[in-house]
């Protein structure tokens, strides 16, 4: 890592708490068995009401931290944004559905039943579709990224996402062959995204201009920080306690869904890369941009997945697992960046 800079406690663990999170929802879906019915039963529109609270709860705080008047900034320095959108959005879904099918449907066809391959396939096209907008400051900080034009990058994102995500998942599940309940789809951007987006916004401009912007960052943000986290682990638990019986019955599901996922972050950070470079991107900038596409917004992912397909679906498991492998493998490409650093 650069310099004596030091990921926070929870973020550097953050794999670690995630297979305790399964372990212990595991243990609770077989002792509570169909206990749990209860829960899984609780929605509205086929939302989830206890998910759907907790991936707000993950949501809402890290939307504290866009601000879009900082777009404006962009025409300073405009490559090393358009690469960024051609990476997340021309590139980035596309070959996640590729690797998805060549794994799920070709290459597992001998462990994983026919009609189940298309629900781990869009797992993993949610995940596609859902470039990182938090951990990514994480990861722009740990490489000696410029902050300011990281979030940029996410402010562009985020106001991509609003419009692309739906039509965008709507046609690659629809390749995939996938009914997409569109209706549910809007519900899931609306809730988990414009809501919380909006929410974030009006409270970032209403306390900094009460209080003022060094308040804001250094008393406000800090108290939220651990929220995003402890909603995680618990909507993990409760999606592996719905989950627990299908993961003990076949645990190298697990280890299968993981393969693609790491082999699409690696292909996209090394094209994002030595695209920069190409580019003649500065590193500051290159470094983050590569990042944003290596990972993955995956509370949108999980929320998403969750009310298309259930609580206890492949396509949920396929998300769940992408926050189990992206930590660590980000942690690597980390490493690769600083060393690279030109």
């Amino acid at each position: 890592m650069s310099g004596d800079k030091k990921i926070a406690f929870f973020e550097k663990y953050l794999t670690l708490w995630v297979a305790l999170c399964i372990a212990a929802g595991v243990l609770i879906g077989n002792v509570a068995g169909e206990s749990m019915s209860f829960l899984s039963n609780l929605e509205v529109y086929n939302v989830n009401i206890p998910i759907a609270i907790l991936i707000w709860l993950m949501i809402y705080p890290m939307m504290l931290q866009i601000d879009f008047s900082s777009v404006r900034n962009v025409r300073k320095a405009p490559k090393g944004l358009i690469w960024t959108v051609i990476i997340n959005w021309l590139i980035k879904p596309f070959t996640m559905a590729f690797f998805a099918w060549v794994f799920f449907d070709k290459l597992y066809a001998a462990y994983i039943q026919p009609e189940l391959a298309g629900e781990y396939i869009a797992g993993a096209i949610l995940l596609g579709v859902a470039p990182c907008t938090a951990m990514v400051f994480v990861w722009s900080y740990l490489t000696d990224g410029d902050p300011n034009y990281t979030l940029v990058q996410v402010s562009v994102n985020d106001l991509i996402i609003l419009v692309a995500f739906v039509p965008l998942v709507g046609f690659l599940l629809g390749i995939t062959n996938v009914t997409v309940p569109y209706d549910t789809l809007v519900a899931s951007v609306v809730i988990f995204v414009v809501i919380p987006l909006v929410a974030g916004v009006l409270t970032n401009k209403g306390l900094v201009s009460k209080y003022g912007e060094e308040w804001f960052k250094s008393s406000f943000l800090p108290q939220f920080k651990p929220l995003s986290i402890i909603a995680l682990l618990l909507t993990l638990i409760l999606l592996f306690a719905f989950q627990g019986s299908n993961i003990l019955n076949n645990p190298l599901i697990i280890v299968l869904i993981a393969i693609p996922l790491i082999i699409q972050t690696y292909f996209i950070f090394f094209l994002a890369w030595y695209g920069g470079r190409k580019l003649n991107i500065k590193y500051a900038i290159c470094a983050p941009s590569s990042m944003i596409g290596a990972s993955n917004f995956f509370e949108l992912a999980v929320a998403v997945a969750i009310a298309l397909f259930g609580l206890e679906s492949p396509a949920a498991l396929v998300t769940v697992v992408g926050v189990l492998v992206e930590v660590p493998v980000m942690l690597s490409l980390v490493a690769l960046a600083n060393k690279w650093k030109y």
